[in-house]
């Protein structure tokens, strides 16, 4: 036999559906919960105390003794040992007033009603948000008057353009960011068309704000293409990076700085580092990189192949320099051995590269060569010879 605190329970997975239902102007009681336990004739006669109990203490908490709560219905059951028996057949909840009774909501249900009035006043859109949202109308804390200030700020402007301090709204600096989660929420119903990538995980980078933007550095091959006053190492924003166009013919991009810095002079060349690994994601549908010849330099490793294959998810005409078996062969002398890992199929790999790639993946020791291992003698002489 169901007990009051199953009842509870049951009662409570309704939450939520009881929430989004008030929101819609639908009335969802009565509620019947119809599985409390069938009483077999063999539980009356052999068990008949114990049975007994359970009624009781099912009837004690029940609405015909409290005034409020759920209702215990009734049916006529004969059992042939041991005759009729009035035993509970199934449990109603009449009202919302009886449910918030039952599960001990009354508090949290007069948040919701207060918040989800002023959010729904304010923007009356928001009331399809709330539907999915019912969580976050009951918390007590939230400061829903400039909750909905900065709302119906990027409601008016969506792309500001600005640095979150300078965003002409009400509240202290360090509220957008401390609301970040509720207000991405809101604002990706509110302005879907103006997310700047669903990835993005802080408001001011997914949503067209200014923000401290990750720096290319970009360094001149050929001093015929030097910037003005003779420039020929810049670090610049990577939306400054992307406006850009250089003259050039050629790019190499490597992995680690110091090689980076290092690279020597390319007729018709740049050299561009994004951070290094893979922070080469910064250069991802840059579309005047789609028309240059690109060349990638990373290490001789698994890691150095998958940023490989994901440089070309972005550029498939990237070209790999100094990561092919005689390279490694050549410096294998310093060579370390490192942990080897799962990576799947790289695709976009080639066939001298994949070759290399299972070499590594199959040799027990020795399986990492770092590009600073690779002599310069041997960089200028590589480069000058393809380049």
């Amino acid at each position: 036999m169901i007990s009051p605190e199953e009842i509870k329970q049951q009662a409570l997975k309704w939450w939520t559906p009881v929430l989004q239902s008030h929101i819609r102007g639908e009335n969802c009681f009565p509620r019947t919960i119809d599985r409390i336990g069938k009483i077999r004739s063999g539980d009356v006669r052999q068990q008949f105390e114990k049975v007994q109990n359970e009624v009781e203490m099912l009837l004690r908490h029940s609405k015909g003794e409290t005034g409020i709560g759920y209702l215990v219905e009734k049916s006529s059951y004969n059992f042939r040992r041991s005759g009729s028996h009035e035993l509970p057949n199934r449990i109603i909840v009449e009202t919302l007033e009886d449910y918030l009774h039952i599960t001990g909501k009354k508090k949290e249900w007069n948040v919701f009603i207060q918040n989800l009035k002023r959010v729904v006043a304010a923007i009356p859109v928001l009331k399809q948000w709330a539907l999915s949202n019912t969580s976050w109308l009951m918390k007590g804390d939230i400061d829903w008057t400039n909750i909905i200030l900065v709302c119906e700020y990027f409601l008016s402007k969506p792309r500001p353009d600005l640095y979150i301090r300078q965003l002409p709204i009400p509240v202290h600096t360090k509220f957008i960011e401390e609301n970040s989660f509720l207000l991405q929420s809101l604002l990706d119903f509110l302005i879907p068309e103006h997310v700047r990538d669903t990835k993005l995980k802080k408001v001011s980078e997914r949503y067209f704000l200014r923000y401290d933007e990750p720096l290319i550095r970009i360094r001149i091959l050929d001093k015929a293409l030097s910037f003005q006053n003779n420039i020929q190492d810049m670090s610049i924003p990577i939306s400054s990076f992307r406006s850009l166009n250089l003259d050039c013919h050629r790019i190499l991009i490597t992995e680690n700085k110091m090689n980076f810095l290092t690279l020597p002079d390319v007729p018709e060349a740049i050299a561009i580092w994004s951070g290094g690994g893979f922070n080469v994601s910064y250069l991802k549908g840059i579309d005047w990189l789609a028309n240059k010849q690109i060349y990638y330099w990373g290490d001789i490793d698994e890691h150095g192949y998958q940023i490989l294959h994901q440089l070309r998810s972005y550029y498939s005409h990237a070209i790999s320099i100094m990561m092919d078996e005689k390279t490694y062969r050549s410096f294998d002398l310093y060579a370390v051995t490192t942990e080897v890992a799962s990576l799947g199929e790289l695709s976009l790999l080639n066939e001298s590269e994949k070759r290399m790639l299972k070499l590594l993946q199959t040799t027990p020791f020795k399986n990492r060569l770092e590009q600073e291992r690779i002599s310069q003698e041997y960089v200028v002489d590589y480069i000058k010879h393809i380049l």
